[in-house]
């Protein structure tokens, strides 16, 4: 049943819990022994050095001598029983030397550390001296080792949780890929179907204007069927007039929409406007930006596709006067499956987004909408790629 609870983003953090966990009472533990031996090694360091102060001349006190010289990690100040300092080790003397304070500081922090060691100098037991101790180096590292240890962990939990959302998002692109490009093969018989049957209608005579009108939905059927035979290949990328691709698609559009929306093409004396784009793929996000605005206007309203050039870049902004979106929604709605309609899987925007930033090096983002009055989308396309 366990197996059941853990998959593969549950897992790491369990077993990187499980690990600083194990990690941290482990240290705790060798802290607390590391700190009752270096107790034990400070007791003999004072024993030691009462002894080589307090013997006679002549003592044999080499051993002592030792014990006293060997302690050379844990720093040590000696006070009188009113803590006014005595002598100090291993300390830093220069700081000693420039700054007035540092002894004291040092002072207040190991009384911090650990209880004093006391030494009666005589046999008033008002006159004891303090020894007051830190934490070895050592001792510093071992109680350090768990944060250093759940620093790399967290690094390793970032990474799997990395490499397994560039993994899923890998797979989503292949199959949505293997869907566009299966929706293609299954468009392929019907479009050519109609194709034999209008060239049928032409011989006849019949209905010209009706067969003329059938040739254009074919041919736009034949295009929709390109358009995703293209998804997940990289697109090639020709010079083609901007111009005439917009002119194409909102007289393409203004046939379809109702009567009451009224379409408004700005091209500021601009005739011929050459950019590097894939024809197919640039039409497809002209033709999902204009569905969306006749979409949020439910039959009446004002399109407006502008064209700009700033110099560096081609702006073309599609201005609707539809039902407007909420700020919260604006980076939402390019999202895969993010849809507000009963009917569609939500990829419209989605798939215009990606065929404008990563096939065509540009940008697509909402650029105001307010609530009621309407939307416009840009888009910014380099004049050289």
């Amino acid at each position: 049943m366990l197996r059941q609870y853990l998959d593969m983003r549950t897992l790491p953090a369990l077993i990187a819990i499980l690990i600083v966990g194990g990690t941290v009472f482990y240290s705790d533990y060798l802290a607390k022994k590391i700190a009752a031996e270096e107790r034990i090694k400070v007791e003999q360091w004072v024993e030691a050095t009462q002894f080589v102060i307090s013997s006679p001349a002549g003592s044999d006190t080499k051993l002592a001598s030792l014990v006293k010289n060997e302690q050379t990690s844990i720093p040590i100040i000696e006070t009188d029983e009113k803590d006014s300092i005595i002598s100090w080790i291993n300390l830093d003397s220069q700081k000693v030397i420039n700054d007035p304070s540092y002894l004291k500081k040092r002072l207040k922090e190991l009384k911090s550390k650990h209880p004093p060691i006391l030494l009666t100098m005589s046999e008033n037991p008002r006159y004891v001296n303090k020894y007051y101790f830190g934490n070895s180096l050592l001792s510093k590292e071992v109680r350090y080792y768990p944060l250093i240890q759940l620093f790399i962990v967290a690094l390793f939990i970032i990474v799997i949780i990395l490499s397994i959302q560039l993994k899923n998002k890998s797979s989503q692109n292949q199959v949505w890929a293997g869907l566009a490009k299966e929706t293609a093969h299954q468009l392929g018989t019907p479009v050519s179907s109609l194709q034999g049957w209008v060239e049928m209608l032409k011989e006849t005579g019949n209905e010209p204007q009706i067969v003329t009108e059938l040739e254009k939905d074919v041919e736009r059927l034949k295009l929709v069927s390109d358009r995703f035979g293209k998804i997940g290949s990289k697109p090639q990328l020709i010079q083609t007039d901007i111009v005439q691709q917009l002119i194409t698609m909102t007289d393409y559009m203004k046939r379809r929409a109702p009567d009451k929306v009224n379409f408004e093409l700005l091209l500021h004396n601009l005739q011929i406007f050459t950019l590097p784009v894939s024809p197919q793929l640039f039409d497809w996000v002209i033709e999902n930006l204009l569905k969306n605005a006749l979409d949020s206007m439910e039959g009446t309203g004002n399109i407006i596709v502008d064209l700009k050039d700033d110099g560096e870049n081609a702006i073309i902004e599609i201005t609707d006067s539809g039902k407007g979106i909420p700020r919260l929604m604006w980076a939402q709605i390019f999202k895969p499956g993010f849809t507000t309609k009963k009917r569609g899987w939500g990829l419209g925007l989605s798939l215009s987004k990606r065929i404008i930033e990563q096939y065509h090096k540009g940008r697509l983002f909402v650029k105001t909408s307010d609530l009621g009055k309407g939307t416009t989308f840009r888009i910014e396309l380099l004049k050289k790629v």
